[in-house]
C-alpha cells in the first residue's frame, strides 16, 4: 500500500491510463478498421498518448476539482 500522499498522482495514473486506452482504441479502429495490424496500432498510440495523458491530468486535475466545487451546491 502506498501512503496517502501519493493519491492524487495513483489517481492520474489510473485514470490516464484508462481514458487513454480506450480513447486510442477507438481513433485506431476509426483511422484503420479491424484490420489485423489494428493491436499493434493501437498499443503503439496508445504508449504514446499515455505519458501525455498522465502530465497533462496532473496539472489539469486541480482546475477541473474547483470547477466542479463552484458549480455543485454544498449538502450542509
Amino acid at each position: 500500500m502506498l501512503p496517502a500522499r501519493f493519491a492524487p498522482v495513483l489517481f492520474a495514473a489510473i485514470m490516464s491510463g484508462l481514458m487513454s486506452c480506450i480513447v486510442t482504441c477507438v481513433a485506431t479502429i476509426r483511422a484503420v478498421g479491424m484490420d489485423p495490424g489494428m493491436a499493434g496500432k493501437w498499443m503503439g498510440a496508445w504508449v504514446l498518448a499515455w505519458p501525455i495523458a498522465f502530465v497533462v491530468l496532473l496539472f489539469v486535475a486541480p482546475l477541473a476539482r474547483r470547477l466542479v466545487a463552484a458549480l455543485v451546491r454544498s449538502e450542509a
